[in-house]
């Protein structure tokens, strides 16, 4: 089974993207979805996660602008982002931690421009 991430691009700062990551089949033990980010030249940190839809928890620099959501009848994750910044440009993966194990999607790239 792949995750599947999808909606990044290019945006202006203070825009907004919505980021989409699914499954490509089935997939059950699902603990924890996340999104992470990884700049050029950084290491890839964690930007929100999901525990049973409800449980959620930001880095402090997106708190407060971006918002994890879950549907656990497709087991797919959201990330709305609104008033980007220059510091959100990057390539963001979704993962999920199951029961056996995490699982990556490929990355997408939000450029945000200034």
């Amino acid at each position: 089974v792949q995750l599947q991430a999808s909606g990044g691009g290019l945006v202006q700062a203070g825009g907004s993207l919505r980021l989409s990551c699914a499954p490509s089949g089935l997939i059950s033990g699902i603990r924890v979805m996340a999104w992470y980010r990884q700049a050029a030249g950084n290491e890839r940190d964690l930007v929100a996660s999901v525990v049973a839809g409800r449980h959620k928890n930001y880095a402090d620099s997106v708190r407060g602008r971006f918002t994890i959501s879950s549907d656990s009848r497709q087991n797919a994750v959201y990330l709305q982002m609104n008033s980007l910044n220059h510091g959100d440009t990057g390539i963001y993966y979704c993962k999920y931690n199951t029961a056996w194990g995490d699982v990556w999607g490929q990355g997408t790239q939000v450029t945000v421009s200034s």
